[in-house]
């Protein structure tokens, strides 16, 4: 298979003719930024895990019904957060998320005498993050952490592009009093 442009059309292409080493593929190469989506929507590594594997499992059983209208990692990146939703509908409230080191050095560079006070920020953000509502947190973790673009996030959720962007301003908006009354509280 390609790695380039088309190689994930191809392996989905080829897993759904019945070729599971393509589906193999499609696993090994997204595995990480599903759970990555999934952790950040959930705030708890083993509930991350399990989002995953249900998406992965969902995935599988949907394969013949992708018809190619989105880019395959659009449709996992729903399938996965469709699946991190469902996990949080099933589980009561938990503890604020706690960033693990790998999501922590994603967004910092190496910088060894400003890297304690960043981190305290980071962790600050991602406490914050995961008090917001989840039709709130789903839409500014996509857009804000992973890069997905407007249409993209739009698509995933089924709504409106107009609609995307008014959540988004109310979870930017949610997520700077939060860090205002972390600060001063």
């Amino acid at each position: 298979m390609t790695v380039g442009a088309g190689a994930d059309e191809a392996l989905v292409a080829a897993a759904q003719r019945g070729d599971a080493t393509a589906f193999d593929a499609l696993v090994r190469r997204h595995t990480a930024k599903m759970y990555r989506v999934a952790y950040r929507i959930l705030g708890d590594s083993a509930e991350a895990e399990d989002a995953v594997q249900e998406a992965w499992v969902s995935a599988w059983r949907s394969l013949d019904r992708f018809r190619g209208e989105s880019a395959p990692t659009t449709w996992l990146y729903r399938v996965v957060t469709n699946a991190a939703l469902a996990n949080l509908r099933r589980r009561k409230p938990t503890v604020p998320l706690e960033p693990t080191a790998d999501l922590i050095s994603d967004r910092i560079a190496v910088d060894p005498e400003g890297h304690v006070v960043r981190t305290e920020d980071v962790a600050r953000v991602h406490r914050a993050i995961a008090t917001l509502e989840p039709s709130q947190r789903i839409p500014l973790v996509l857009r804000e952490l992973e890069g997905l673009s407007y249409e993209e996030i739009a698509e995933m959720l089924d709504v409106p592009v107009a609609a995307l962007r008014s959540r988004l301003h109310r979870a930017r908006a949610t997520l700077l009093a939060r860090l205002k009354e972390m600060r001063d509280g």
